[in-house]
């Protein structure tokens, strides 16, 4: 049951599910965590190609560079969707249009 395909099928339903998420929302903080799952989708093809593979730890090295520029990416965006919150009093995408008021 400790298959690579296993892996990349789970892998590949989390990109589905945040690919959908960053396409079909408005919200803001629902676009982030479809980008969120997106990421946790490359981590985890990393990891498996790292295990199936050999001993190569490159794989996990990876993917603590990618959750490390996941948490910047996540403080920058929230620190943008507190500010456009507070320039439109919404945190719809669609609505927020304008660079400067």
């Amino acid at each position: 049951m400790d298959h690579l395909q296993t892996y990349l099928v789970i892998a590949s339903l989390l990109f589905v599910i945040g690919l959908v998420g960053v396409i079909t929302r408005r919200n803001a903080i629902a676009v982030l965590m479809g980008v969120e799952l997106i990421l946790n989708a490359a981590n985890l093809n990393f990891v498996a190609f790292a295990r199936f593979g050999g001993i190569n730890l490159s794989g996990h090295v990876f993917s603590v560079f990618v959750m490390i520029m996941a948490a910047a990416e996540a403080a920058v965006a929230l620190a943008i969707i507190i500010n456009i919150y507070h320039l439109f009093h919404t945190v719809n995408v669609d609505e927020a249009d304008e660079l400067k008021q």
